[in-house]
């Protein structure tokens, strides 16, 4: 995802919110939110879910619906996904 610089701290608020929440999702693995090196505006999120239901559970909660929705997406500038599948 990418921020304007001038949102930076609010980025950084709404992320640490955001991450302490879906830590506490029963099906929720891991939840990293990272900026890229020489980029402090473009945040990556590492996240992991037991399922894929855990995933539907985390994307209908509350908290991500307020920090996520309602929060990071109303601020980003650009925005991309990528869906990992283990294989080890």
């Amino acid at each position: 995802m990418k921020f304007r610089s001038d949102d930076r701290a609010r980025v950084a608020e709404t992320l640490a919110a955001l991450a302490q929440a879906s830590r506490q999702e029963p099906g929720c693995v891991t939840y990293i939110p990272h900026t890229v090196d020489g980029d402090p505006d473009t945040v990556v999120i590492y996240e992991q879910y037991r399922d894929h239901q855990a995933v539907d559970t985390h994307r209908a909660s509350p908290h991500f619906r307020d920090y996520a929705v309602g929060g990071l997406y109303q601020m980003m500038l650009d925005r991309q996904v990528e869906n990992l599948t283990s294989v080890a």
